[in-house]
């Protein structure tokens, strides 16, 4: 029996004083704050029959995915295609604004920013989203799915599935640290049915914002 809904899940806040653009690096795990983002996130969706969870396998969505199989008594099940995009800044604490004149080593880099050419492409990170959501719906046992991932992927995801074009203004992405962007799959096409911010309050405090 396939699942009644999917829930794309941000992480938490990351530990991340430097302000590195961690990207795919390993080792960033989740702040304090983080770790209680996600225990807020999880708690907001209790009493939901939630029967199975992925998560990203990088450190911060595994941390985050940790309260949620403790709370439904399940096992986190890593999923690749849910990671974090490759971006050329990784490893930086470089800013993409007007400032990038001053910084002729990355020129090549922001050729097209459509695509966009420092790291991969909106329309991959939108197929393998849909490809891996796809796979755990049809895999869960009835139920709901939860899928703890990263802002660009979440939001490329609901671009695609409201039909607007995948190249954006980041500043203006709606999917918060450790909010909940829900779907259901009607026919052979996901639908979003619902966005939740639940750990709303204690991202206003959050210094590592980890969008790229």
């Amino acid at each position: 029996m396939p699942a009644t809904l999917l829930h794309l899940v941000r992480h938490g806040e990351v530990h991340n004083p430097e302000g590195v653009l961690y990207g795919r690096i390993p080792g960033f795990g989740l702040s304090d704050l983080g770790k209680k983002m996600a225990a807020v996130s999880a708690a907001s969706l209790a009493g939901n029959p939630i029967t199975r969870l992925y998560a990203s396998p990088l450190q911060r969505a595994q941390e985050s995915a940790a309260p949620w199989a403790q709370n439904f008594g399940l096992d986190i099940r890593t999923e690749d295609r849910i990671i974090e995009p490759t971006n050329k800044f990784e490893g930086g604490t470089f800013e993409l604004s007007a400032k990038v004149i001053f910084k002729p080593h990355a020129w090549p880099w922001i050729y097209n920013p459509l695509r966009p050419s420092w790291g991969e492409a909106y329309t991959s990170i939108a197929a393998r989203m849909i490809a891996a959501m796809d796979d755990a719906w049809d895999e869960a046992d009835g139920g709901e799915v939860v899928m703890v991932s990263h802002q660009l992927p979440i939001w490329m995801t609901h671009r695609f599935v409201m039909g607007e074009k995948l190249y954006h203004d980041p500043r203006k992405r709606r999917c918060s640290l450790s909010s909940i962007t829900t779907f259901e799959k009607r026919g052979t096409s996901f639908v979003e049915v619902n966005y939740q911010d639940p750990a709303r309050e204690l991202a206003a405090t959050a210094i590592d914002l980890g969008a790229v």
